[in-house]
């Protein structure tokens, strides 16, 4: 149990590192190669990330490593974010989306509709995970609900995706025997 959370630790922190590179670059557009590391370190503060001693060091491996992998490229001395780097920062980003709760819930739910193919058995289960990841609750395999109003994320999941016309959003006013639901959110019981 301990391996797991030490692993999933260090995946989130590669995550943020990743994340936190790719938005630098994205917000310049184009960044001068030695200025990626200090602008990267700012942006890792807004995660909670206390910078170290070897933390420039660690950039400029992290930096290397996506330079390499394709999600930036170097050229003329500037970096510059690739289309699949674009794609891998609305990825990190969707994964770490945190939803606004307001202070009173207003009674509806908002209820999520998937119909994946079966030869897209991976997007599917990417698309499950993620919804899990941000706090949706399963009511059956394609069906999925949430209390609060969540459309701009369901716009990036879309899009992220590519899933436009295969998933559904739809905001309900009631569901028949609500209350474990109620529970599981930590709604008030009574309307």
């Amino acid at each position: 149990m301990v391996n797991l959370e030490k692993e999933s630790s260090k995946r989130r922190s590669r995550n943020n590192m990743q994340k936190a590179i790719l938005a630098s670059v994205k917000i310049a557009g184009l960044l001068s190669f030695a200025v990626v590391a200090p602008n990267s370190i700012k942006y890792l503060k807004s995660f909670g990330v206390i910078p170290g001693k070897r933390q420039k060091e660690i950039m400029a491996r992290s930096r290397d490593r996506l330079i390499q992998n394709g999600l930036l490229k170097y050229k003329n001395g500037f970096i510059r974010l690739t289309e699949k780097g674009q794609k891998r920062l609305d990825s990190l980003e969707i994964k770490s989306w945190k939803f606004d709760k307001p202070k009173k819930w207003d009674s509806r739910w908002r209820m999520l509709i998937f119909d994946i193919p079966e030869k897209r058995r991976s997007l599917r289960a990417k698309i499950r995970l993620t919804l899990l990841g941000v706090g949706f609750s399963r009511l059956q395999d394609s069906v999925w609900i949430y209390p609060y109003d969540c459309e701009d994320f369901i716009t990036l999941l879309k899009a992220d995706f590519r899933v436009g016309k295969d998933l559904l959003y739809i905001i309900v006013d009631s569901i028949e025997n609500d209350k474990n639901l109620r529970k599981l959110f930590g709604l008030p019981l009574e309307k």
